[in-house]
């Protein structure tokens, strides 16, 4: 066992379910207290910290991990066999992200206890409740940050340095206002539409799957995620999954010309430019068909957005010290993009206190595996060698 490892089964032994961070965050900030690293909770409860610069003509460095776990509030036993760590499988791990605060922890320990290191500063935060709505975040007083570059130690593979995040927009398409009837008596008027035939029509026009990839991975993507239409209405069940769903399709009437029908869509993209693209493909099929079924039958579509995507920055100043970082250290380095949501997003679109946008990076400091389940397990090995990369980063980045 190391330092590293000891410290994560610590933290991990701590149940800390979205916005029940207490106790986690209470023995964080007394162990800084044994690392002599000033540490306290904001207005929120999120863990602020922070080594002070040695060097002021450097720049600060930020990292970032969050402190609360799929999980409830059930005994977290850890299982180490040598290799893995994980629990009894009656309960989640956390290894997402309490791997991330060890790994951030351990640098923090060792960056203030190296006193011949020049650096410019390190700052530390850790988040609550990421899981699930990621208040801790946006609750940030992003003001108070003199950091520019922040490292998200978020990742589920080591070696992952992703450059890009996919943000998520909801799109509902609709089909209404068509004349109804029997579908026996009816079937041959040619002035009344089908509006599921309608909406199946349309949507086959709609693109589906990967819009856009370049060398990173997928930039932009649509997906058909629900599709209700017809005589679906009032038909109570307790079902769920594919069970709800031919439930719902043996239950629903057929002898309907059917008048209403929607579809529900995720859009997911890390380049603005390329959703504004499909955004405007799609508006474009809605007007067609609204000029095909002029007076039978009315397409719209609504788009809200949930997350705002990151986008690559023009900077390259991280990813050449992420590359010689990995370098030295013997570590292979994967730069990419990831189609996902994550707290980078959230730092993307906001500002330190002089004024500059922030430039998040998604660092994977371990091998993850089953992450949300009671199946999940960190390796070791894995753990230690993001410690390795986390340090190198962070000394590298102060040339030193």
């Amino acid at each position: 066992m190391t330092q590293l490892t000891d410290l994560f089964k610590t933290m991990a032994a701590i149940p800390s379910p979205s916005m029940h961070e207490d106790g986690v965050a209470d023995k964080i900030i007394a162990l800084f207290n044994e690392y002599g690293v000033a540490a306290a909770r904001d207005a929120f409860g999120n863990v602020r910290a922070a080594v002070p610069a040695t060097d002021e003509s450097k720049k600060p460095l930020a990292v970032s991990a969050h402190m609360d776990v799929v999980g409830d509030f059930s005994p977290v036993n850890i299982v180490d066999d040598g290799e893995v760590l994980k629990t009894d499988g009656t309960r989640t791990l956390g290894a997402d992200d309490k791997a991330g605060v060890a790994a951030a922890m351990m640098l923090a320990k060792t960056v203030a206890a190296d006193k011949s290191l020049k650096h410019g500063g390190l700052e530390i935060v850790f988040t609550r409740d990421e899981e699930q709505n990621m208040s801790g975040a946006r609750a940030l007083d992003f003001g108070a940050f003199k950091s520019e570059y922040v490292l998200v130690l978020d990742g589920d593979r080591l070696g992952d340095f992703q450059i890009a995040g996919a943000g998520y927009t909801k799109m509902i398409l609709s089909v209404t206002k068509t004349k109804g009837g029997h579908s026996g008596i009816d079937i041959a008027d040619t002035r009344r539409v089908n509006a599921v035939k309608a909406i199946a029509e349309i949507m086959a026009e709609i693109p589906q799957g990967v819009y856009y990839a370049d060398e990173t991975g997928v930039v932009t993507s649509i997906n058909a995620g629900a599709v209700v239409g017809g005589g679906v209405k009032n038909i109570p069940t307790g079902k769920q999954g594919a069970d709800f769903a031919f439930y719902l399709t043996d239950a629903a009437m057929s002898n309907i010309i059917n008048t209403d029908a929607f579809a529900l869509y995720s859009i997911r993209s890390s380049d603005k430019a390329k959703e504004a693209a499909l955004i405007r493909e799609i508006e474009q099929a809605v007007e067609r068909f609204n000029d095909k079924y002029a007076e039978k039958a009315t397409f719209t579509v609504e788009f809200e957005e949930h997350i705002p995507p990151f986008e690559k920055s023009s900077d390259e100043t991280m990813i050449e010290t992420a590359k010689k970082a990995a370098a030295k250290i013997g570590m292979d380095l994967n730069v990419s993009s990831f189609h996902a949501g994550a707290e980078t997003h959230l730092y993307a679109q906001r500002k330190n206190g002089a004024g500059v946008t922030f430039k998040p990076y998604l660092v994977g400091a371990a091998n993850i595996y089953n992450m949300h389940s009671a199946a999940e397990y960190v390796e070791t090995a894995s753990m230690n060698r993001g410690f390795d990369f986390v340090k190198a980063l962070f000394y590298t980045f102060n040339n030193a």
